[in-house]
Protein backbone atom coordinates (compact mmCIF):
# COMPACT_ATOMS: atom_id res chain seq x y z
CA UNK A 1 0.00 0.00 0.00
CA UNK A 2 1.38 3.67 -1.02
CA UNK A 3 0.08 7.00 -0.76
CA UNK A 4 1.71 10.59 -1.44
CA UNK A 5 0.64 13.82 0.14
CA UNK A 6 -2.44 15.02 -0.73
CA UNK A 7 -3.65 18.75 -1.80
CA UNK A 8 -7.53 20.06 -2.07
CA UNK A 9 -8.37 19.01 -5.64
CA UNK A 10 -6.72 15.18 -5.05
CA UNK A 11 -8.63 11.86 -4.94
CA UNK A 12 -7.81 8.74 -3.45
CA UNK A 13 -7.70 5.77 -5.79
CA UNK A 14 -8.18 1.70 -4.34
CA UNK A 15 -7.29 -1.40 -6.55
CA UNK A 16 -8.89 -4.04 -5.93
CA UNK A 17 -6.46 -7.37 -6.65
CA UNK A 18 -8.25 -10.77 -6.98
CA UNK A 19 -7.89 -14.58 -7.85
CA UNK A 20 -10.81 -15.14 -9.45
CA UNK A 21 -12.16 -19.06 -9.52
CA UNK A 22 -14.65 -20.51 -11.32
CA UNK A 23 -18.14 -19.71 -9.58
CA UNK A 24 -19.14 -16.55 -9.65
CA UNK A 25 -21.05 -15.93 -6.31
CA UNK A 26 -17.82 -16.88 -4.59
CA UNK A 27 -15.67 -14.13 -6.55
CA UNK A 28 -18.83 -11.43 -6.01
CA UNK A 29 -18.39 -12.09 -2.38
CA UNK A 30 -14.83 -11.46 -2.24
CA UNK A 31 -14.81 -8.64 -4.48
CA UNK A 32 -17.45 -6.67 -2.06
CA UNK A 33 -14.96 -7.36 0.65
CA UNK A 34 -11.98 -6.10 -0.67
CA UNK A 35 -14.16 -2.71 -2.47
CA UNK A 36 -14.95 -2.30 1.34
CA UNK A 37 -11.43 -2.43 2.41
CA UNK A 38 -10.80 0.15 -0.45
CA UNK A 39 -13.60 2.24 1.05
CA UNK A 40 -12.67 1.81 4.45
CA UNK A 41 -9.37 3.32 3.65
CA UNK A 42 -10.45 5.70 1.74
CA UNK A 43 -10.87 5.39 -1.60
CA UNK A 44 -13.08 7.64 -3.45
CA UNK A 45 -12.71 5.19 -6.93
CA UNK A 46 -12.52 1.76 -6.83
CA UNK A 47 -11.27 -0.60 -9.67
CA UNK A 48 -11.64 -4.43 -9.91
CA UNK A 49 -9.61 -6.37 -11.92
CA UNK A 50 -10.62 -8.08 -15.29
CA UNK A 51 -12.94 -10.92 -15.25
CA UNK A 52 -14.27 -10.05 -11.52
CA UNK A 53 -16.78 -12.48 -11.68
CA UNK A 54 -15.00 -15.89 -13.38
CA UNK A 55 -11.98 -17.23 -14.81
CA UNK A 56 -12.42 -19.88 -16.45
CA UNK A 57 -10.35 -20.95 -19.61
CA UNK A 58 -13.00 -23.86 -20.57
CA UNK A 59 -15.76 -22.13 -22.58
CA UNK A 60 -18.34 -24.44 -22.59
CA UNK A 61 -18.44 -24.12 -18.74
CA UNK A 62 -17.61 -20.21 -18.64
CA UNK A 63 -21.04 -19.96 -21.09
CA UNK A 64 -23.40 -21.65 -18.91
CA UNK A 65 -22.15 -19.87 -15.85
CA UNK A 66 -22.52 -16.43 -17.09
CA UNK A 67 -25.91 -14.43 -17.99
CA UNK A 68 -27.06 -11.37 -20.24
CA UNK A 69 -26.07 -8.09 -18.21
CA UNK A 70 -29.92 -7.46 -17.18
CA UNK A 71 -29.96 -10.88 -15.46
CA UNK A 72 -26.13 -10.60 -13.75
CA UNK A 73 -26.66 -10.96 -10.00
CA UNK A 74 -23.09 -10.00 -10.03
CA UNK A 75 -23.57 -6.29 -11.68
CA UNK A 76 -26.97 -5.78 -9.73
CA UNK A 77 -24.84 -6.52 -6.10
CA UNK A 78 -21.88 -4.34 -7.16
CA UNK A 79 -24.22 -1.28 -8.48
CA UNK A 80 -25.82 -1.54 -5.02
CA UNK A 81 -23.09 -1.55 -2.75
CA UNK A 82 -21.78 1.42 -4.97
CA UNK A 83 -24.71 3.22 -3.90
CA UNK A 84 -24.54 2.29 -0.28
CA UNK A 85 -20.35 3.28 -0.76
CA UNK A 86 -21.15 6.26 -2.00
CA UNK A 87 -17.73 5.72 -4.54
CA UNK A 88 -17.16 5.76 -8.24
CA UNK A 89 -16.90 2.12 -8.67
CA UNK A 90 -15.16 0.43 -12.44
CA UNK A 91 -15.98 -3.05 -12.71
CA UNK A 92 -12.98 -4.09 -14.60
CA UNK A 93 -14.83 -6.42 -16.43
CA UNK A 94 -17.14 -8.96 -16.03
CA UNK A 95 -18.09 -11.90 -18.37
CA UNK A 96 -21.46 -11.10 -19.87
CA UNK A 97 -23.49 -13.27 -21.81
CA UNK A 98 -23.97 -11.72 -25.34
CA UNK A 99 -24.82 -14.58 -27.80
CA UNK A 100 -26.10 -18.30 -27.42
CA UNK A 101 -21.95 -18.65 -27.89
CA UNK A 102 -20.06 -15.57 -27.04
CA UNK A 103 -19.80 -13.30 -24.15
CA UNK A 104 -18.56 -9.74 -24.01
CA UNK A 105 -15.40 -9.23 -21.48
CA UNK A 106 -17.24 -5.40 -20.22
CA UNK A 107 -16.10 -2.88 -17.80
CA UNK A 108 -18.92 -1.21 -16.32
CA UNK A 109 -18.25 2.56 -14.49
CA UNK A 110 -20.90 3.19 -12.01
CA UNK A 111 -21.27 6.18 -9.58
CA UNK A 112 -22.02 6.67 -6.62
CA UNK A 113 -26.10 6.54 -6.98
CA UNK A 114 -25.62 3.08 -8.28
CA UNK A 115 -26.15 4.27 -11.79
CA UNK A 116 -24.20 2.63 -15.05
CA UNK A 117 -22.42 5.66 -16.90
CA UNK A 118 -20.37 3.85 -19.41
CA UNK A 119 -19.52 0.42 -20.27
CA UNK A 120 -17.03 -0.85 -22.89
CA UNK A 121 -16.20 -3.95 -24.24
CA UNK A 122 -12.27 -4.94 -24.82
CA UNK A 123 -11.44 -4.37 -28.33
CA UNK A 124 -8.22 -6.37 -28.66
CA UNK A 125 -8.84 -10.11 -28.27
CA UNK A 126 -5.77 -12.23 -26.60
CA UNK A 127 -5.40 -14.90 -29.23
CA UNK A 128 -1.88 -16.29 -28.61
CA UNK A 129 0.62 -19.29 -28.19
CA UNK A 130 3.01 -18.82 -25.46
CA UNK A 131 6.40 -21.15 -25.09
CA UNK A 132 5.83 -23.67 -22.42
CA UNK A 133 2.36 -25.09 -24.08
CA UNK A 134 0.13 -22.39 -22.86
CA UNK A 135 -2.53 -21.48 -25.34
CA UNK A 136 -5.50 -18.97 -25.01
CA UNK A 137 -8.09 -18.12 -27.84
CA UNK A 138 -10.06 -15.25 -26.56
CA UNK A 139 -11.85 -14.81 -29.77
CA UNK A 140 -13.63 -18.28 -29.45
CA UNK A 141 -15.21 -17.17 -26.31
CA UNK A 142 -15.37 -13.54 -26.58
CA UNK A 143 -16.94 -10.99 -29.06
CA UNK A 144 -14.80 -8.09 -29.37
CA UNK A 145 -15.52 -4.84 -29.22
CA UNK A 146 -15.71 -1.85 -31.62
CA UNK A 147 -15.60 1.33 -29.31
CA UNK A 148 -13.24 3.59 -27.62
CA UNK A 149 -14.76 4.69 -24.88
CA UNK A 150 -13.91 7.89 -22.38
CA UNK A 151 -15.88 8.92 -19.38
CA UNK A 152 -16.32 12.13 -16.87
CA UNK A 153 -15.37 11.83 -13.40
CA UNK A 154 -15.63 14.51 -10.95
CA UNK A 155 -11.48 14.84 -10.95
CA UNK A 156 -11.46 14.65 -15.25
CA UNK A 157 -11.94 12.54 -18.03
CA UNK A 158 -11.30 8.50 -17.73
CA UNK A 159 -10.07 6.49 -20.59
CA UNK A 160 -11.27 2.82 -20.69
CA UNK A 161 -9.55 0.22 -21.66
CA UNK A 162 -8.67 -3.59 -20.48
CA UNK A 163 -5.90 -6.23 -20.44
CA UNK A 164 -4.42 -6.96 -23.77
CA UNK A 165 -5.30 -3.17 -25.42
CA UNK A 166 -2.06 -2.33 -23.36
CA UNK A 167 -0.19 -3.64 -26.41
CA UNK A 168 -2.37 -1.21 -29.01
CA UNK A 169 -0.60 2.13 -28.30
CA UNK A 170 -2.82 3.94 -30.95
CA UNK A 171 -5.98 3.32 -28.70
CA UNK A 172 -4.05 5.22 -25.55
CA UNK A 173 -3.14 8.19 -27.70
CA UNK A 174 -6.63 8.20 -29.02
CA UNK A 175 -8.30 8.38 -25.52
CA UNK A 176 -5.50 10.94 -24.36
CA UNK A 177 -6.48 13.10 -27.01
CA UNK A 178 -9.94 12.72 -26.67
CA UNK A 179 -9.16 14.33 -22.66
CA UNK A 180 -8.64 11.69 -21.05
CA UNK A 181 -6.32 12.56 -17.57
CA UNK A 182 -6.29 8.87 -16.12
CA UNK A 183 -6.81 5.36 -18.08
CA UNK A 184 -7.65 2.41 -16.55
CA UNK A 185 -6.26 -1.03 -17.57
CA UNK A 186 -8.09 -3.77 -15.31
CA UNK A 187 -5.95 -6.95 -16.31
CA UNK A 188 -5.50 -10.19 -16.13
CA UNK A 189 -2.60 -10.73 -17.88
CA UNK A 190 -0.62 -14.30 -18.04
CA UNK A 191 2.65 -14.60 -15.67
CA UNK A 192 4.73 -15.29 -17.96
CA UNK A 193 4.02 -12.42 -20.26
CA UNK A 194 3.91 -10.13 -17.02
CA UNK A 195 6.92 -10.98 -16.11
CA UNK A 196 8.44 -9.43 -19.18
CA UNK A 197 6.14 -6.24 -20.18
CA UNK A 198 3.72 -5.39 -17.58
CA UNK A 199 5.70 -2.96 -16.08
CA UNK A 200 7.18 -1.81 -19.29
CA UNK A 201 4.20 -1.14 -20.98
CA UNK A 202 1.91 0.32 -17.86
CA UNK A 203 4.88 3.23 -17.38
CA UNK A 204 4.96 3.51 -20.95
CA UNK A 205 1.08 4.24 -21.91
CA UNK A 206 1.35 6.51 -18.68
CA UNK A 207 4.64 8.46 -20.05
CA UNK A 208 3.64 8.66 -23.60
CA UNK A 209 0.15 9.94 -22.78
CA UNK A 210 1.12 12.48 -19.98
CA UNK A 211 -1.99 10.69 -18.09
CA UNK A 212 -2.38 8.50 -14.68
CA UNK A 213 -2.96 4.68 -15.14
CA UNK A 214 -4.69 2.75 -12.96
CA UNK A 215 -4.58 -0.87 -13.28
CA UNK A 216 -6.58 -3.24 -11.10
CA UNK A 217 -4.77 -7.21 -12.08
CA UNK A 218 -5.78 -11.07 -11.12
CA UNK A 219 -2.67 -12.30 -9.61
CA UNK A 220 -1.62 -15.83 -8.11
CA UNK A 221 -2.37 -19.71 -9.20
CA UNK A 222 -6.47 -19.65 -10.09
CA UNK A 223 -8.72 -22.38 -9.47
CA UNK A 224 -8.51 -23.17 -13.35
CA UNK A 225 -4.55 -23.93 -13.81
CA UNK A 226 -3.67 -20.97 -14.82
CA UNK A 227 -1.63 -18.18 -12.88
CA UNK A 228 -1.36 -14.41 -13.24
CA UNK A 229 1.01 -12.24 -12.59
CA UNK A 230 -0.71 -9.70 -10.27
CA UNK A 231 1.28 -6.50 -9.15
CA UNK A 232 -1.67 -4.00 -9.57
CA UNK A 233 -0.30 -0.59 -10.19
CA UNK A 234 -0.99 3.12 -10.03
CA UNK A 235 1.70 4.71 -11.96
CA UNK A 236 2.01 8.75 -12.49
CA UNK A 237 2.15 10.83 -15.44
CA UNK A 238 6.02 11.31 -15.32
CA UNK A 239 5.54 7.04 -15.17
CA UNK A 240 6.62 6.64 -11.41
CA UNK A 241 5.17 4.19 -9.53
CA UNK A 242 3.06 5.54 -6.65
CA UNK A 243 1.38 2.10 -5.54
CA UNK A 244 1.64 -1.52 -6.23
CA UNK A 245 0.43 -5.05 -5.57
CA UNK A 246 2.11 -8.22 -5.28
CA UNK A 247 0.64 -11.59 -6.44
CA UNK A 248 -1.65 -11.87 -3.61
CA UNK A 249 -5.64 -10.80 -3.44
CA UNK A 250 -5.80 -7.19 -1.53
CA UNK A 251 -5.91 -3.65 -2.00
CA UNK A 252 -3.65 -0.88 -3.32
CA UNK A 253 -3.95 2.73 -2.64
CA UNK A 254 -2.89 5.70 -3.86
CA UNK A 255 -3.60 9.59 -3.73
CA UNK A 256 -3.96 10.81 -7.44
CA UNK A 257 -3.24 14.88 -7.86
CA UNK A 258 -4.65 15.61 -11.47
CA UNK A 259 -2.52 18.78 -11.83
CA UNK A 260 0.61 16.68 -12.09
CA UNK A 261 -1.26 15.79 -15.79
CA UNK A 262 -0.70 18.95 -16.99
CA UNK A 263 2.15 20.14 -15.71
CA UNK A 264 3.82 16.56 -17.46
CA UNK A 265 2.17 17.40 -20.31
CA UNK A 266 3.42 20.73 -20.31
CA UNK A 267 6.83 19.53 -19.81
CA UNK A 268 6.35 16.98 -22.60
CA UNK A 269 3.26 18.54 -24.98
CA UNK A 270 3.85 15.52 -27.67
CA UNK A 271 0.08 15.63 -27.60
CA UNK A 272 0.28 18.46 -29.40
CA UNK A 273 3.19 17.81 -31.42
CA UNK A 274 1.32 14.52 -33.10
CA UNK A 275 1.44 15.51 -37.06
CA UNK A 276 -0.64 12.65 -39.41
CA UNK A 277 1.63 11.13 -42.26
CA UNK A 278 1.60 8.43 -44.47
CA UNK A 279 3.73 5.29 -45.45
CA UNK A 280 4.98 5.25 -48.67
CA UNK A 281 6.37 2.59 -51.31
CA UNK A 282 9.80 2.83 -52.51
CA UNK A 283 9.88 3.94 -55.96
CA UNK A 284 10.29 1.23 -58.32
CA UNK A 285 13.27 2.29 -60.32
CA UNK A 286 15.92 3.92 -58.82
CA UNK A 287 16.95 7.02 -59.82
CA UNK A 288 20.07 7.00 -61.91
CA UNK A 289 23.24 8.77 -59.99
CA UNK A 290 24.43 12.02 -61.17
CA UNK A 291 27.70 13.18 -59.17
CA UNK A 292 28.00 17.25 -58.77
CA UNK A 293 28.71 18.94 -62.00
CA UNK A 294 26.65 16.80 -64.60
CA UNK A 295 27.95 13.14 -65.62
CA UNK A 296 31.61 12.01 -65.68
Amino acid sequence: MSTQMSSPATFTVGLVQMRSGLAPAANLETAVKLIGDAKAAGADYVQTPEMTNIMDIRRERMLANVVPEENDASLARLRELARALSIWLHVGSLAIKASPDRAANRSFLIDPTGEIVARYDKIHMFDVDLAGGESYRESNSFKPGECAVAADLPWGRLGMTICYDLRFPSLYRALAEAGSSFIAIPAAFTKQTGEAHWHILIRARAIENGCYVLAAAQGGLHENGRSTFGHSLVVDPWGRILAEGDTEPGIVIAKIDPAEVAAARGRVPSLRHGRRFEIVEPLAEPVPFKAIGGER
